[in-house]
């Protein structure tokens, strides 16, 4: 999987409820860490690590099964406009970013840190984020590969916006998130449009294409204000071969967007860790969700800016948000309030160790599928047959990096940032 067009590669190594040491810590979990965002991070992980459990390519032989058609279509990304459950992998990510951040200060102001030291913790962080998705993203090409749509990279560049922002009072927090995607959708419909005759295919956009159409094609791939950026930002940096587009229509820019997204996340961790009765709290996060929805639609359906994930387009960051609220408030409902845990075992055990998981799926599942054949036999996979060998291949592998964060667990080894 090409980490560059799969914005769904994503660590959340900087989403833990609860200040972690860089590196390595055997430290036992804190009784107080927001169980439920555990939960919630470990199920988008494994989830994200597996790489669709291999549905799309089994569903492609049953094109006339509408279960099968249905369940394809949701471990993929849409084509452009739309949302998927692939889509909401990196949303969710970027939220929970958010939610945590609040922790994270009231931990190290109770530790005696001054704004200066967190602030230069949160520098480091971003800039570790920004190199180490640059060195991943690079492990299969023969160069360093200079892009940044990559959603590690992604939260790096907006993550000391975020952090400043959550110093500010509510208000000035919802400003700043609706102020930055207010301009970033001036800056996509003032941009012009493709001129007649445009060569499409210069830019990596094929005759097939479904081309967006009025004002919307402000919002088309590969020709906007955020390709128009990368196409100039990109060339700057040493390159095998000029840059001309990116083959699924990522961007840089993303970043701006993502930080309403990460602040939309804030408010809801500080929410979460205000004093209202645990059923207000569900119920400010169950409106907030359902307006973020129902106004993200509104925004595509009245012609204003169409819902692009890959974009990250602002009705997409108000759209995504609402849904990625009302995930967190089932979690904090089963997990936090009804104090049902023992299911979500499994997904904490992820959500604990995110930036492991990550790095072997990057780097391991190749050689980690290669080795369970070895072991097993060479025809393990085809065991229900070939039509199923994507499954069970995708299965067994997250299986195994499951065994070794389990077995970090055991030991109480956890990994941040």
């Amino acid at each position: 999987m090409n980490p560059v067009i799969e914005e769904t590669s994503v660590p959340a190594a900087v989403i833990e409820p609860i200040e972690a040491p860089t590196e390595m810590t055997s430290a036992e979990p804190t009784s107080n860490r927001l169980v439920s965002l555990d939960a919630f991070r470990g199920s988008i992980m494994l989830l994200m690590s597996s790489s669709g459990f291999g549905i799309p390519q089994v569903a492609k032989s049953f094109p006339d099964n509408p279960i099968w058609t249905f369940l394809g279509y949701e471990c993929e990304h849409s084509k452009w406009t739309g949302c998927t459950l692939w889509d909401l992998i990196q949303p969710s990510f970027m939220f929970m970013v958010g939610v945590a951040i609040p922790w994270s200060i009231a931990n190290r102001r109770s530790r005696g840190q001054t704004f200066g030291a967190m602030f230069g913790h949160a520098a480091v962080r971003a800039l570790v984020l920004v190199l180490l998705s640059i060195f991943l993203q690079s492990t299969w090409s023969k160069s360093t590969d200079w892009t940044f749509p990559n959603v590690l990279a992604q939260i790096g560049l907006g993550y000391i916006f975020v952090f400043l922002i959550a110093f500010a009072r509510p208000r000035v927090q919802w400003l700043a998130a609706f102020g930055i995607l207010i301009a970033y959708w001036l800056a996509f419909a003032t941009y012009p449009l493709a001129p007649a005759g445009f060569d499409w295919n210069s830019v990596g956009v094929h005759g097939d294409w479904q081309h967006l159409h009025g004002f919307a094609a402000h919002w088309d791939k590969n020709w906007n204000f955020a390709a128009a950026v990368d196409h100039w930002l990109l060339n700057l940096f040493p390159r095998d071969e000029p840059y001309a587009f990116n083959a699924g229509g990522y961007q840089t820019l993303n970043f701006i967007p993502s930080i309403a997204t990460m602040v939309f996340g804030v408010i809801a961790g500080q929410l979460l860790r205000s004093e209202f009765p645990i059923t207000e709290k569900l119920r400010r996060l169950v409106i907030a969700g359902i307006a973020g929805i129902a106004l993200g639609k509104l925004i595509e359906l009245v012609g204003i800016c169409p819902i692009v994930k890959q974009i990250w387009t602002s009705s997409w960051a108000i759209f995504s948000g609402g849904i990625v609220t009302l995930l967190l408030a089932a979690y904090v409902t089963i997990v936090d309030w009804r104090g049902l845990k023992r299911w979500a075992f499994p997904l904490v055990v992820a959500g604990m160790n995110p930036i492991t998981l990550y790095v072997m799926w990057q780097i391991m599942a190749g050689p980690t599928r290669g080795r369970i054949k070895i072991h097993f036999g060479q025809h393990i996979f085809e065991s229900f047959g070939a039509l199923y060998t994507p499954m069970l291949e995708r299965i067994s592998v997250l299986f195994a990096f499951w065994l070794i964060l389990f077995w970090m667990y055991r030991r109480k080894i956890f990994i941040r940032i």
